[in-house]
């Protein structure tokens, strides 16, 4: 069965090219084949539909709006529109996919919602949809993002999700992600809510379809606004699923440019980076065929970000195909930028955005400065939760 979200880059049931596919445990195997049949048979079915869209509109606050920043532009010297998915209730993307998987979850029966987060924001969206719907949530978060984002961990417990600190590791997204993926292999019955276009199959494709939302608002609104499609888009990228969001219906348009800001941490001369589409080495990370930082032996390596949602190893596997053929361009940016970008939008436009998609207002600034291009930026999160610290 191929839907409009496969249509694009997946060649075959969980695969983009040849990255993809789903390498877990056996106990898991089957787990993961219903749950991909589950979502073939469900998602596209009229009724699931509606009842999505009606939350998106009337929980989620959508459609978000397009906003012509017009300060912002005057300073790059390109006609620069924000794609406000800050103002969703819960402050992010994230609520978009953890809406379309809650309401799988429940026609599935789950008891018990498991999940990841590394900047809080999907923590915070998946403890909301739980509390929408009762039911019982936990959810999995470095012991290094406990401290760094500590907003977000007062509002998880206040929306009555147990927020479980890692330590292994570096204590970040990607250790995360491996207690996450540890306990639901022992609690099988439960329903892993994965936060990311990442992992194995079929959470790239789900996560990309309840995300495709974004661009396709995006593209009606531009068409509105514009009367033609823009030159350029652009989002931040850690696991891939608001840049996958709102590459997806852009991908066909040939005339669209379209790029992605990684975290390059301190450089991509350095070891501290999450560049993963710069830098990574092909492997099995995670449960799928992707690419991931690797150390001297091959191994996958830590990861470094100012941004916890960037400071991932690991990349989705369609973002590795699309790099691969050179349909998205894929940037460093480093933490310095990020900030100098924090507080630029700030100023210019009393928007304070996640330091995440601070990484694509930087990657904006850099590539279109005195180019008069028409350019989307996913403004991906807001940016409350980081300001204290900088």
């Amino acid at each position: 069965m191929t839907t409009q979200t496969q249509q694009n880059t997946e060649n075959k049931q969980g695969y983009f090219g040849e990255f993809g596919g789903a390498f877990v445990p056996p106990v898991l195997e089957g787990k993961l084949k219903d749950l991909a049949d589950f979502f073939y048979k469900t998602a596209f079915t009229e009724d699931f539909e509606k009842e999505f869209i009606h939350l998106l509109k009337t929980y989620v606050g959508r459609p978000s709006p397009l906003y012509y920043a017009k300060r912002l532009s005057e300073h790059i010297g390109s006609k620069i529109y924000l794609k406000r998915e800050d103002l969703n209730h819960t402050g992010a993307h994230k609520i978009n996919n953890t809406i379309g998987q809650i309401l799988l979850a429940k026609r599935l029966g789950a008891k018990q919602i498991l999940a990841e987060t590394g900047a809080g924001q999907h923590g915070v969206a998946t403890a909301t949809a739980a509390a929408l719907f009762g039911i019982k949530c936990k959810v999995f978060m470095g012991a290094e993002d406990v401290i760094r984002q500590k907003l977000n961990v007062n509002r998880m417990e206040l929306l009555g999700a147990e927020v479980v600190s890692v330590d292994a590791g570096q204590g970040t997204l990607k250790d995360a992600v491996d207690a996450a993926l540890g306990h639901y292999i022992e609690h099988p019955d439960a329903y892993y809510l994965l936060g990311s276009a990442v992992g194995p199959h079929p959470y790239p494709t789900m996560v990309a379809h309840f995300q495709s939302i974004i661009g396709k608002e995006a593209r009606k609104q531009f068409l509105e606004a514009e009367g033609k499609l823009p030159d350029s888009i652009v989002a931040c990228i850690g696991g891939g699923s608001n840049a996958i969001g709102l590459f997806k219906e852009f991908i066909p348009d040939e005339n669209v440019k379209i790029y992605a800001a990684e975290g390059a941490g301190e450089g991509l001369d350095t070891k501290r980076t999450a560049a993963t589409l710069n830098l990574g080495k092909r492997m099995i990370f995670q449960g799928a065929d992707s690419l991931c930082l690797a150390d001297d032996e091959g191994n996958p390596a830590g990861s470094f970000s100012i941004a916890a949602g960037l400071d991932y190893p690991g990349i989705g596997p369609e973002h590795a195909f699309l790099n691969e053929i050179k349909r998205v361009e894929y940037h460093g940016i480093t933490d310095k930028e990020a900030i100098d970008a924090f507080k630029l939008i700030s100023e210019k436009e009393g928007i304070i955005p996640a330091i995440e998609s601070s990484h694509a207002v930087a990657l904006a600034a850099k590539l279109f400065k005195n180019k008069n291009e028409t350019v989307i930026i996913n403004l991906s999160g807001r940016g409350d939760k980081d300001v204290e610290r900088l």
